[in-house]
């Protein structure tokens, strides 16, 4: 008997890596392994490769190669960002600013700094969609705002917030502003255009191994280190460089860069397929995000009446493997703080799905959740005790 062929869309909890990517790293394993902090042969070879990586990186990003540090993933990066420019520049203040709407390393990283820093945190609403606007953000700027973090791209819903306003708005007020863009491979991060002092990317999502991820700080931002040791990456991230895994980010990021507008088009047209394809096929469901605005790969949407971990199940029992919301919450029995703050009930925010495309995705796969899903869902809602009404819609 045939395996059943497996349709992955959780890209945004992590990518495969990509063919072109796993070539270019597979001699600092087994022929450059030095230590690029070695001054012999085998060392300076493994330098020359990382400092080439770093050049490539800051081509993508148009920023200079010393403003770039190599991470272990996107969350060492947010840290790094929020609490080294928080611990370096809290003699002029100790407010920050960001949304209700960001990542948990965004979210636990700003309560950390609150509860044993000081902190003062203000945590922005956002509209329907999950977007923040730039008169609310001006609104909350204070005389000791020091720093605005705002998500790109949301992990959850999509949703993009329009980072270039956010950021004019930040600097007309001197406050620093960082944007976790680990979601935004397809987007413009072209740091300069979004006018960003600090940005966080990770490998995982890019068809990058995980455990790799970078930090863009801007000439002149202050930031503490959080790891001391020999004082690699400029000082700011001791510890003995992951030379195969920054050479793969590199070219993970040149690739998709490259192909970013014709791949973004090409996943565009299944996304919209599959937002349409479930609308019209299954009864009370709710699109969660911004319909335009919209990441390329992300479907995130509230079934009503059945739990979204059922639905995970059955679809995983069909080879159809998507998610509840991020995977760093996946296993919490709390509702997505995402959905409730789009203004929606728990009972919705528990019954949401996300569906994220990437590079592997075809149109047959597409086929087979529109074939799966409406008879999952309506097998569950017989069995289901639950009756969402209109009015039990909004939190």
């Amino acid at each position: 008997m045939l395996a059943m062929k497996e349709v992955y869309l959780d890209n945004a909890a992590a990518t495969f890596v990509d063919p072109r990517v796993k070539a270019v790293m597979e001699r600092f394993w087994s022929r450059d392994y030095g230590n690029p902090g070695s001054f012999h042969v085998m060392g300076l070879r493994a330098l020359r490769a990382m400092n080439s990586a770093r050049s490539n990186v800051a081509k993508v990003l148009n920023c200079s190669s010393d403003e770039i540090v190599f991470t272990g993933c996107g969350t060492e990066s947010i840290n790094l960002a929020l609490k080294g420019v928080f611990l370096a520049n809290r003699s002029k203040g100790n407010h920050i600013i960001t949304s209700r709407v960001e990542h948990k390393s965004v979210l636990e990283t700003c309560k950390y700094l609150e509860k044993y820093e000081g902190a003062k945190v203000t945590y922005l609403p956002v509209n329907k969609y999950g977007q923040v606007s730039a008169s609310n953000l001006e609104k909350a700027i204070r005389p000791d705002t020091i720093l605005v973090s705002i998500i790109y791209g949301n992990n959850e819903v999509g949703t993009i917030n329009h980072i270039s306003e956010l950021s004019k708005v930040a600097k007309k007020h001197n406050v620093l502003f960082h944007t976790d863009a680990c979601q935004a491979g397809l987007l413009d991060i072209n740091v300069n255009r979004l006018g960003v002092d600090l940005f966080s990317m990770n490998g995982s999502k890019v068809y990058a191994p995980k455990g790799v991820g970078l930090l863009f700080i801007r000439k002149g931002v202050n930031v503490v280190p959080l790891l001391h040791g020999g004082g690699q990456e400029s000082g700011l991230r001791s510890g003995t460089e992951n030379v195969a895994f920054i050479v793969g980010f590199a070219k993970a990021l040149q690739l998709l860069q490259k192909e970013r507008k014709k791949e973004f088009a090409r996943i565009a047209v299944l996304r919209d397929r599959l937002v349409s394809g479930i609308l019209n096929s299954v009864p009370k469901v709710i699109l969660n995000g911004h319909p335009k605005d919209r990441l390329p790969g992300n479907v995130n949407i509230s079934f009503l009446d059945i739990e979204g971990e059922s639905l995970l199940l059955y679809l995983n029992e069909k080879g159809i493997c998507a998610s509840s919301g991020s995977a760093c919450t996946s296993k919490s029995l709390n509702p997505s703080h995402v959905i409730t703050a789009l203004g929606w009930s728990h009972e919705v925010a528990h019954g949401s799905i996300r569906f994220t495309l990437g590079r592997r995705t075809t149109s047959a796969d597409i086929d087979r959740v529109l074939k799966v899903l409406p008879g999952a869902v309506e097998k569950l809602r017989r069995l289901s005790p639950v009756n969402i009404k209109e009015e039990d819609l909004y939190g």
